[in-house]
């Protein structure tokens, strides 16, 4: 995993400089920017394998990013993680339900910020059901190996989580996934508060399903259902 780039975008320089030195000593290259008046233009030239993203930057905020670089086709599966000073519950989820894979809040410490960035990178799609051919059923067609997904006939654009959880739920078709077991497989990661992360990446999964969203069902108290 080391070698990957990572763009940082932080405005306080002690944390850009900590995160620089964390991020160099674990072996990634490491790009940084200090507002948001120059990320996308960073993007095109660095092409990072993963966005760190203040939510408060002058220039344009956070939020904006993110929805920019959710919205083109060529940076829609770019890992974003929000790193955030509020700790208010619905400024994470509007980060979420904009397409970020996941959120740390400040303080936070650079081990469990770099567990967090390992685990995010990890999330490419795992084969389907042993057989390597595409799974399709009526109009959806999902390429495990190829890493894409139709919806009659039509591209539809997935995170890298987002892909993940839709493998994960299709691989267990027909049976009952917690929310607990859904985090260590497609998160691989147990940190408080993440099951509202699951329902609210669950709801973007079923925007994007169209259609077929009725396909995921919700077993209330428990967690979801990929109908057989």
């Amino acid at each position: 995993m080391a070698g990957n780039k990572i763009l940082v975008v932080e405005d306080h320089q002690d944390t850009r400089e900590l995160l620089d030195y964390n991020l160099s000593a674990a072996g990634f290259e490491v790009r940084t920017a200090q507002d948001g008046t120059s990320v996308m233009d960073l993007v095109r030239t660095f092409q990072p394998d993963l966005v760190l993203l203040d939510l408060m930057l002058p220039g344009m905020d956070g939020l904006e990013i993110c929805r920019r670089l959710k919205k083109r086709p060529e940076t829609s599966s770019m890992p974003v993680i929000m790193l955030t000073a509020k700790g208010e519950e619905v400024d994470r989820i509007v980060g979420l339900e904009l397409g970020a894979d996941d959120y740390v809040v400040k303080p936070f410490s650079p081990r469990e910020l770099m567990l967090r960035i390992k685990a995010v990178l990890r999330r490419a799609p795992e084969v389907d059901e042993g057989s390597g051919q595409p799974w399709e059923r009526e109009g959806l067609r999902v390429d495990f190996e190829a890493h894409t997904i139709e919806v009659d006939g039509e591209s539809a654009q997935l995170t890298a989580t987002e892909f993940k959880l839709l493998s994960e739920l299709i691989k267990g078709k027909g049976k009952v996934q917690t929310r607990d077991h859904l985090l260590d497989t497609v998160w691989d990661t147990h940190f408080e508060g993440y099951s509202r992360t699951v329902d609210t990446h669950i709801r973007r999964l079923r925007q994007k399903l169209g259609a077929y969203a009725d396909w995921i069902e919700t077993v209330r108290g428990v967690g979801y259902r990929f109908k057989s």
